[in-house]
């Protein structure tokens, strides 16, 4: 096991961003709508985040919450995504892709990271949906993938702690296995003795309240609160993996 783990955060705006470097996050994975499992941010975020950020930037391709299963036309635009975030300078990119049958969808996920140039790609818990995840795991070596973001399959990181390392074991040293959903502070320690993993992804985020003072924003539901990457969370999650480390 690495003596140095590595800490991605998935931030949802430029506060949060800012908010997981200030906590000692090695790497963002850009995205907006967290509710919705993640989606790829706008141009605008992006190229915000790229000119105040100091660390490496991943950005999320998902055009649509729900399924992983596209069509053509969200190829393509996943395809520009991925190819703006190159122009923009970004250090890589965030993709996934299922056919119909539970397995990745390889041709299209060939042609996104030919999009990369090179870039770094990371595959999302997609993955987790698939069939077979040990198929799964050679399919992402061969297309080129540098790291897997994955629960293992379960619904948290903690609880599929068994199939990530088993995981670990069969990736060795040709990809880099990143355990992610449902971790925190109080159990990262574990799901790294637990998996041998040296990279971990979390969002550390809490809710801030609503600044709109409209009266009727509650009835017509455009009211409430916005999920945010929180430094003291970010730093409680570096601090507990360098407490494992020593």
């Amino acid at each position: 096991m690495s003596s140095r783990a590595l800490l991605e955060i998935a931030a949802n705006s430029l506060d949060s961003a800012l908010a997981a470097e200030q906590g000692g996050a090695d790497r963002l994975e850009l995205c907006t709508g967290l509710e919705l499992g993640g989606l790829t941010p706008s141009p605008g975020l992006i190229e915000q985040v790229r000119e105040r950020a100091r660390i490496p930037i991943y950005v999320l391709i998902r055009p649509r919450a729900g399924d992983c299963v596209y069509t053509a036309a969200e190829f393509d635009t996943m395809q520009r995504d991925v190819e703006r975030c190159v122009a923009l300078g970004c250090e890589g990119v965030v993709i996934g892709a299922l056919g119909e049958n539970g397995t990745l969808d390889r041709s299209n996920l060939r042609g996104l990271v030919a999009a990369a140039g090179g870039r770094g790609v990371t595959l999302h818990r997609a993955f987790d949906l698939c069939a077979d995840l040990s198929a799964a795991l050679d399919d992402a070596i061969a297309l080129g993938c540098e790291r897997v973001l994955t629960s293992g399959g379960a619904p948290s990181a903690l609880a599929g702690a068994a199939a990530i390392q088993q995981l670990v074991a069969q990736a060795g040293e040709r990809i880099r296995i990143m355990p992610g959903a449902g971790i925190h502070a109080r159990n990262v320690a574990a799901i790294r003795t637990q998996t041998g993993a040296s990279e971990f992804h979390a969002s550390a985020k809490r809710q801030i309240a609503s600044r709109q003072s409209t009266p009727r924003g509650a009835e017509l539901g455009m009211s409430g609160g916005e999920w945010r990457s929180d430094a003291s969370e970010v730093r409680a999650l570096v601090e507990a993996l360098r407490a494992r480390a020593t």
